[in-house]
């Protein structure tokens, strides 16, 4: 078992590419390029287009890990849930990157922003913002609001954005999200749903002519395991892991 795992009741690695210029709607060429990658990845099989256009290849819902892939009309999305290891995912976005140059036509001048992102969630039967705020804190302004009698918090999402570097163009994002909502905090009924913790590192804008995408997202992901090494996963996953564990 993954060491994500034993942590989350789930986990992914994801790898998004948003374009500047509109991907490729021609059927020839996006049956190419998701025919390439099947050819790496056998058992992603189940290939459909979804109402507002998109198309997906992924595998069997009925497995717990799972590989997906989608095309957007100014979006590539790669992901893998519950990896044995995440050098598995890595190693399977890092093929789609080295594809989308000579089959998408899609150069690196195009590149909006380029996303190295990690997901956990853990399921909780109960108030997730409740809890989330409770592991986290709110901040010494905003305790009375806490103590005040019989309130109830009803929306607690915390993130952070920071950057790491001087020009803000690689930045990283943590955030925290709910599934709780009004009607269920005031019939006192929930559901078992999960809460995600989202922690992205992005590089916006054109690469460098003296890069590639698969090197920037390589890059990425040793900024992504040095701050999930020294931050996220100490002071983040494991407190609310134990939290609910508690509970």
């Amino acid at each position: 078992m993954n060491y994500y795992n034993s942590i989350a009741d789930d986990y992914y690695v994801n790898m998004n590419l948003n374009t500047e210029m509109q991907l490729p709607q021609a059927r020839e060429t996006i049956l190419d390029f998701f025919e390439r990658v099947q050819k790496y990845y056998p058992s992603m099989r189940n290939f459909y287009s979804r109402e507002n256009g998109d198309f997906v290849l992924e595998e069997d819902k009925e497995n717990r890990q799972q590989r997906w892939l989608t095309l957007e009309s100014l979006r590539i999305c790669s992901s893998h849930m519950n990896p044995t290891t995440i050098e598995e995912a890595v190693d399977q976005h890092i093929s789609v990157l080295q594809l989308v140059p000579y089959m998408l036509t899609v150069s690196p001048l195009d590149c909006e922003a380029l996303d190295y992102m990690l997901g956990f969630d853990f399921n909780y039967h109960g108030n997730h913002d409740a809890l989330i705020a409770e592991v986290f804190g709110v901040g010494s302004s905003f305790d009375g609001l806490m103590e005040i009698p019989g309130a109830e918090v009803l929306s607690y999402e915390p993130s952070m954005t920071i950057s790491l570097e001087s020009s803000c163009r690689t930045q990283a994002r943590i955030m925290v999200e709910s599934r709780t909502n009004a009607y269920q905090v005031r019939k006192k009924e929930f559901a078992e749903e999960q809460i995600s913790v989202y922690f992205t590192v992005r590089q916006y804008g054109s690469l460098s002519t003296e890069t590639s995408f698969e090197e920037t997202f390589k890059k990425l992901g040793k900024h992504s395991e040095s701050l999930l090494n020294s931050y996220v996963t100490d002071h983040v996953l494991k407190p609310l892991a134990q939290a609910i564990a508690a509970k």
